[in-house]
């Protein structure tokens, strides 16, 4: 029994260890690419117009690939759809490597849409995290592969003048470099998964689920239907804190640097506000997962929504840098707190043979919340101002904060049975 338990723990420190890894590897791509996507967007289009619509085919390859590999991963395993969404970002940066060296935009949208699908595949990595431990430690592994996305924040961009040398040596144009460098990181990210992610992080799921009091309540295997999970009270409290938290962030961060920019500020002074916001994100993710785990999930996202309406209140109450990045620094935490708990309390409130599309489904909804954000950013701004912009995304997270709230009147609720 002894041995059991110690192989378990074995097998779970290498699990978490080779999603961190990987994460942090596949973040770092993701970051190098997007911080020369705009540029190449404009080059190879000869049109500054289109040069925003890179992000927007990534972000539809993102949310467009969700809710299938959700799917996938519940019918075959963690390990073979991530280690799929790993490769699938490596064919998409070799693409995007060749768009640039033959100078077409077209393919170059091609290779940015499979990145995104891998965007949207890996991001499901921190549910398998999730299915490899104990319910009272679920949002404690969430929180360490969410934290990998601070690597991929600071070297991601830190790679690009590097990787564009390197590109450059070779006789190729520099902004190669990062498509081919993250392939390279992709390949890499690639074959930890397929060698370390072992056992497969669903096996432990159905494993834990077999030995918890409820297993006899409904069978592991058995799924709900998508309507009638969403019933759940838990489920519902989970989606709208990760799908609002994220809408609210990217609604306020999207246009934060062109309201300091059109108030004169320098870009030393936008780099440290959108610095402050970033940190907000990923910095404290591996306190926030040990909050949830202690305090419970509705408590977090409560105090996330709080954050959040803090942040987006402040933000706009003053010009001075330190203000603003008060503001998006909250702002970012709020979304952390926010991210993290409601993916925990989705994991909570399913079974193992549910989870895969759930999850899927409700990064689905995840993305096209943060394209949302990002879509409707620029015509408030323009319209209405920052300060309006900003209190349509406190108002919205009001919505976090019911939900979190209704949860804890629904709390006896059994949900992990059929209803």
């Amino acid at each position: 029994m002894e041995q059991s338990i110690l192989d378990h723990a074995v097998a779970t420190r290498r699990i978490i260890g080779a999603l961190f890894v990987t994460q942090s590897l596949a973040s770092a791509a993701f970051i190098a690419n997007i911080a020369v996507n705009a540029i190449v967007g404009a080059q190879l289009s000869g049109n500054d117009a289109l040069a925003g619509l890179p992000a927007t085919l990534m972000l539809a390859g993102a949310a467009l690939s969700a809710y299938p590999a959700g799917r996938a991963m519940q019918r075959f395993g963690r390990r073979p759809g991530l280690t799929v969404g790993m490769l699938l970002g490596l064919v998409g940066m070799l693409i995007d490597g060749v768009a640039v060296i033959s100078h077409s935009f077209w393919l170059f949208l091609v290779g940015l849409f499979l990145v995104g699908m891998a965007r949207g595949i890996t991001d499901q990595s921190r549910y398998a995290a999730a299915d490899a431990v104990l319910p009272a430690r679920r949002a404690g592994a969430i929180s360490t592969v969410v934290f990998a996305g601070t690597i991929g924040a600071v070297g991601g961009p830190l790679l690009v003048g590097p990787l564009g040398r390197i590109a450059a040596a070779g006789g190729l144009p520099d902004l190669t470099g990062p498509m081919f460098g993250g392939a390279l990181l992709f390949a890499l990210a690639a074959l930890i998964l397929f060698v370390f992610l072992r056992p497969d992080p669903r096996v432990l799921a159905m494993q834990q689920a077999n030995q918890s009091p409820h297993a006899t309540i409904a069978p592991l295997t058995a799924t709900r239907s998508l309507p009638t999970i969403l019933r759940v009270p838990l489920v519902r409290a989970g989606l709208i804190s990760m799908v609002l938290g994220q809408f609210v962030m990217v609604l306020v961060m999207s246009v934060t640097s062109l309201h300091m920019s059109h108030h004169h500020h320098g870009l030393d002074s936008i780099s440290l506000v959108i610095g402050a916001h970033t940190f907000g994100m990923f910095g404290l993710s591996m306190i926030t997962g040990r909050i949830a785990d202690r305090l419970g999930r509705p408590l977090t996202i409560i105090a996330g929504a709080f954050l959040l309406i803090v942040g987006a209140l402040i933000a706009p109450a003053s010009l001075l840098t330190p203000w603003l990045a008060l503001g998006l620094f909250l702002v970012g935490l709020g979304w952390n707190f926010c991210y993290i708990a409601g993916s925990s309390l989705l994991a909570d409130a399913i079974t193992p043979g549910e989870r895969g599309a759930v999850q899927g489904a409700s990064d689905l909804l995840v993305n096209l919340g943060s394209a949302l954000g990002s879509l409707s950013s620029g015509f408030i701004l323009a319209g209405f101002g920052y300060l309006v912009l900003c209190i349509i995304g406190a108002v919205f997270s009001l919505a976090p904060l019911s939900a979190a709230l209704w949860w804890g009147q629904s709390s006896r609720q059994v949900v992990t049975g059929a209803d």
